[in-house]
């Protein structure tokens, strides 16, 4: 796929991330760059939601209807015309990352995290929620140029009250997403363009392997040449992995026993993010970062509804 087989759905986007499809037509999604979450229309009139500040990345719908978002807490940014817009360090007066919670119909916002016990978060990501109503998110951490941070995923509760790790420690950990039946994690650590799983015996609770894994979790598949980074990802119905895939440009799909690997190449080298939406779920909306797009196209088989959509 080239992008000229896309539909855009709207342009001028500040490094968009965190697409949510809504049931009215709407995508909702983060500006990561403006530090907002916008509301896109099916005519591609764009709406701010919330000015929430810092660097708003993942986003989803949780079981109150409002959305919670990964807040990275910023980042440096520059911009050329060869290159477009791109995140490149961290940001002076940074302090921290965190979970915020906002309501889509007034832009009322609030934060629920900035700690996991005496743990700082530091750049939360991506989050999916499950059938209980918690959620998972992973922690990418910063980079300078001399140190990589390393993380963990988390699991919290949308009251505030209940935040733990369940998974640790990982390198720039990065999109996730639940399978079909909600029995395995999947996350990708996005610098060494890695997938992984990891069981879930309960909500909250999920079961490590053993050493030599370095964080209890299992390699489905780990890209090699050209090139290329992992960011976020979707499921669809028979499970497999999206995953959107910087530098290289496009969408990485991972059948879930990691032997089949398909790439629809795009014209981005900032593919950041995808949601499944529409009556069928078979529309795949992508954010297209470099460029500030919003597309869409038709997948050949509908999306996982996600939990609380």
């Amino acid at each position: 796929m080239t992008l000229d087989q896309f539909r855009v759905v709207t342009t001028g986007l500040r490094f968009p991330e965190g697409p949510v499809a809504m049931a009215d037509g709407s995508i909702i999604l983060v500006e990561i760059e403006g530090g907002r979450l916008t509301r896109v229309s099916p005519d591609g009139s764009k709406t701010t939601i919330a000015d929430l500040g810092g660097g708003p990345n993942g986003a989803a719908v949780g079981p109150d209807g409002k959305i919670y978002v990964c807040n990275h807490g910023g980042s440096k940014w520059y911009e050329d015309a060869e290159n477009g817009l791109r995140p490149n360090g961290v940001p002076d007066g940074f302090t921290g990352g965190a979970i915020q919670r906002v309501d889509p119909a007034t832009g009322a916002f609030e934060t629920l995290y900035t700690h996991c016990g005496p743990r700082r978060l530091i750049g939360p990501n991506d989050l999916v929620f499950d059938t209980a109503g918690g959620f998972y998110f992973t922690d990418l951490g910063k980079a300078t140029h001399d140190r990589f941070d390393r993380c963990c995923l988390y699991y919290a509760t949308t009251d505030g009250s209940s935040i733990k790790a369940v998974t640790g420690p990982t390198l720039t950990a990065n999109g996730c997403a639940l399978s079909p039946d909600g029995k395995i994690l999947y996350f990708v650590e996005g610098e060494p363009a890695r997938l992984w799983a990891i069981d879930i015996v309960s909500p909250g609770v999920t079961r490590r392997e053993p050493w030599p894994s370095p964080h209890g979790a299992r390699l489905i598949h780990a890209a090699g040449m050209p090139y290329q980074r992992y960011d976020s990802m979707a499921v669809d119905s028979a499970g497999n992995i999206m995953i959107a895939t910087l530098y290289r440009g496009g969408i990485t799909v991972v059948s879930p026993d990691g032997k089949t690997i398909r790439h629809l190449p795009i014209d981005d080298k900032w593919t950041t993010n995808l949601c499944f939406g529409g009556p069928d779920l078979k529309t795949c909306y992508v954010t297209l970062a470099q460029w500030g797009k919003l597309v869409a196209f038709e997948w050949e088989r509908p999306g996982l509804k996600l939990n609380w959509q």
